[in-house]
């Protein structure tokens, strides 16, 4: 019994080691990520579809860990940098679409607005180096 315990332990201190070494993956040296739509500069009334872009890497679910793809999160007016340790957060500033998604539909209110794009890999960590889009300014009417 005493024998079980200890391989069940080592078997889980060993899964948790790879977790760990499970983020920070490399995104593919010339992948590209980038809105299709709007674009830097757009004024726009209401509501509105933001399309992201992903060239020579794979959009998928999140925690499906396939070589060479992610999951798309929004930025939207954040200014400070990500962690490359941590995972990006959940929050009404860093949106995530885990199922695939690249499209969504935004309210924000009137005023400058800043959107960017991240990567995340399977456990929602950027890439690193992190894989984002350039930062664009919309103003809202």
């Amino acid at each position: 019994m005493r024998i079980t315990r200890l391989i069940v332990l080592s078997v889980a201190l060993a899964a948790v080691s790879c977790a760990a070494h499970a983020q920070g993956k490399p995104a593919a040296k010339d992948a590209v990520l980038y809105f299709v739509w709007p674009q830097d500069g757009t004024v726009i009334k209401g509501g509105f579809w933001c399309r992201f872009g992903l060239r020579n890497m794979g959009v998928t679910h999140a925690g499906d860990d396939f070589q060479n793809s992610g999951h798309h999160h929004l930025l939207i007016d954040v200014n400070e940098p990500l962690d490359p340790n941590e995972p990006i957060p959940q929050d009404k500033s860093h949106l995530h679409f885990g199922a695939g998604q690249t499209e969504a539909r935004l309210e924000l209110p009137p005023g400058k607005h800043t959107l960017q794009l991240v990567l995340g890999d399977a456990k929602h960590y950027p890439f690193n180096p992190p894989l984002v889009s350039d930062k664009i300014t919309i103003r809202i009417k």
